[in-house]
């Protein structure tokens, strides 16, 4: 079928809008007329092959829409169901069968190989070129996708399905760290260094689960000021404030959780833990070495990286949209809409600090 997509043809450039040709959805696969999708940094840290996935591409994995048709072997979905679009798995694995999808051993061949399993390509040009598709099993930046039923999460039709796909990654990302990992209570602290929508999903859900002390850190004032809106106790503008003295005046912290993926602020982050503190690294960026002090780290102190926010999609998502009805997890706040042909002034807006979530609306629900 003819459909709209943005596409991405080479590193570093801009995305076009065109008239893209979508194969039929196979027996397993569901075929969703999409309403709004999110832009998140794994996009675009793909058009900066900070993660090298060949292009051209069709990218977006924060797809959110309406069931318009299913394959014959597809089991508990039906036309008009409201879907969020999430990171694909196997479902067979043993990090899958332990309730940790977000390892599973297959994700790079479900989520980054640019095409089906089998190697078949499911978006091709106007001249009939295959691109890459399946990004996260959706390729989310167009107006319909191919998904299959591990990643296509019913959520209640009473929300707004136009500010629902970040739900599917960025912010469980960051809510999902919290509720699954660090699990804070009212004596923790707990420390966001960058307030993008990770952090501040981070942030929300820290606020939800009664964490005694919410520091965000940030170099973008209106920012901070959200973040205080949101539940931070402190914040720390690196602008103005030394970063590791304001640390060290608060006392230091029990988790530190990163979402800049810059060496220097990870550093600051680890110097900052108390003992038996944890330190959670979400994001990348172009620098990827980093440079520690060992002897303070053997002291109960804990550095790990989390996928996905270690949630399963079907579990959490569904609760973040009740979060949000009930007032407790308000992603409006943190959301802007364009259409898809102003993609790439989204892609700025986001990369300059304006817009913290930018959303892609592409049709009504």
């Amino acid at each position: 079928m003819k459909i709209k997509a943005a596409v991405v043809r080479e590193a570093h450039g801009d995305f076009t809008v065109e008239e893209v040709d979508l194969v039929e959805p196979n027996p397993d696969e569901i075929l969703v007329k999409l309403v709004a999708t999110g832009i998140c940094h794994t996009d675009l840290a793909i058009v900066e092959q900070i993660m090298p996935v060949p292009m051209p591409m069709v990218l977006g994995h924060e797809g959110a829409g309406v069931v318009e048709k299913t394959g014959a072997n597809v089991t508990g979905f039906a036309p008009g169901d409201h879907v969020v679009l999430t990171f694909n798995t196997c479902g067979h694995c043993g990090p899958c069968h332990e309730d940790h999808p977000a390892y599973c051993e297959q994700y790079p061949l479900l989520n980054f190989y640019t095409r089906r399993p089998d190697g078949s390509a499911t978006i091709h040009d106007a001249k009939g070129e295959p691109l890459g598709g399946a990004f996260f099993y959706q390729s989310s930046f167009a107006t319909y996708a191919l998904s299959q039923a591990r990643n296509t999460i019913k959520v209640r039709k009473d929300a707004p399905l136009e500010l629902l796909g970040p739900l599917g990654c960025g912010l469980s990302t960051g809510s999902g760290t919290v509720f699954n990992v660090l699990k804070p209570g009212p004596e923790t602290s707990v420390a966001v260094f960058g307030t993008g929508a990770v952090g501040m999903s981070a942030l929300m859900a820290a606020k939800a689960m009664g964490a005694g002390r919410i520091v965000a850190i940030d170099r973008v004032e209106s920012r901070l000021e959200l973040a205080r809106e949101l539940g931070a106790t402190d914040t720390i503008d690196t602008s103005k404030q030394d970063l590791a003295k304001a640390l060290e005046e608060l006392g230091g912290v029990d988790h530190a959780i990163d979402t800049s993926g810059v060496p220097k602020l990870i550093a600051a982050a680890v110097a900052a833990l108390k003992e038996r503190g944890t330190c959670v690294l979400l994001g990348a960026s172009k620098e990827q070495e980093l440079t520690l002090n060992i002897l303070p780290l053997i002291s109960g102190r804990v550095i790990r990286g989390v996928v996905n926010g270690d949630c399963d999609p079907t579990l959490l998502i569904p609760k973040l949209v009740d979060m949000y009805l009930e007032g407790t997890f308000p992603i409006d706040k943190l959301s802007a809409f364009y259409s898809l042909e102003d993609i790439n002034q989204a892609v700025a807006d986001s990369n300059s600090g304006k817009t913290i979530k930018p959303i892609l609306r592409l049709a009504s629900a």
